[in-house]
This record gives structure tokens, sequence and C-alpha cells, in this order.
């Protein structure tokens, strides 16, 4: 079963072994990109990806998921969802429609 549209393992290379299992590889993140439409946030006690993902891709359906989309569109990467945000610091976050248009676009997922 292939990956479902928005997850981010969509945009990854797979390889399967001797028998058939299907192992996903590293797959390229969509990078930092001084846009237009691009939000700063400053990051508050208790904020998380997640809750971050829900609030700015709200019209998404499980907009939470797209954590990753956050993690990834900073000029230095956020490597570990798990530790904890930073009071302080700044984030980019990209619109909606970016996200739609550019992230998740079927173009970009063929050309990974």
């Amino acid at each position: 079963m292939p990956p479902a549209s928005g997850s981010r393992h969509r945009f990854t290379l797979g390889t399967r072994d001797e028998a058939g299992r299907l192992f996903l590889s590293e797959r390229e993140p969509y990078g930092y990109r001084e846009l237009a439409d691009t939000r700063r946030h400053t990051v508050v006690q208790g904020d998380t990806l997640w809750g971050l993902a829900g609030t700015y891709f709200a019209p998404l359906p499980r907009a939470c998921g797209f954590w990753w989309v956050i993690a990834d569109f900073q000029p230095d990467p956020i490597v570990d969802p798990t530790l904890a945000l930073e009071p302080g610091r700044a984030l980019f976050v990209p619109s909606v429609r970016v996200l739609t248009d550019v992230i998740l676009s079927e173009q970009r997922r063929r050309a990974a």
C-alpha cells in the first residue's frame, strides 16, 4: 500500500529486499524558501509542532499530521521533533497554498 497523500513518506524512494518487502529510503525535504506568504511564528511555552500545524493548516483534514512540513521548512531544519521547542525561537511556516500546491504537489512527488 503506498503512503497516504499527506504523508511525508510520499516523497521517499522505496527499495525491495529479496523477499519483496518494501523499505522506505531517505526522502527529499522541502526546505526553507523566502516566499511572500510565509508566516513567522515566535514559539511560546507549550508550543509543539503538532499544535502549530493544527493551527496554521486548520483548513486541511488532519492538519496536525503536517507537523513535518514546519520541521522541514526552517533555515536550520528540526531533525528531532520529539524535543521541546525553545520559547522565543522564530519558526517559519509556509502558507496552506504552498503546502497544497507546491509541497504536496504530484509534480514534486514524481520528481523525487
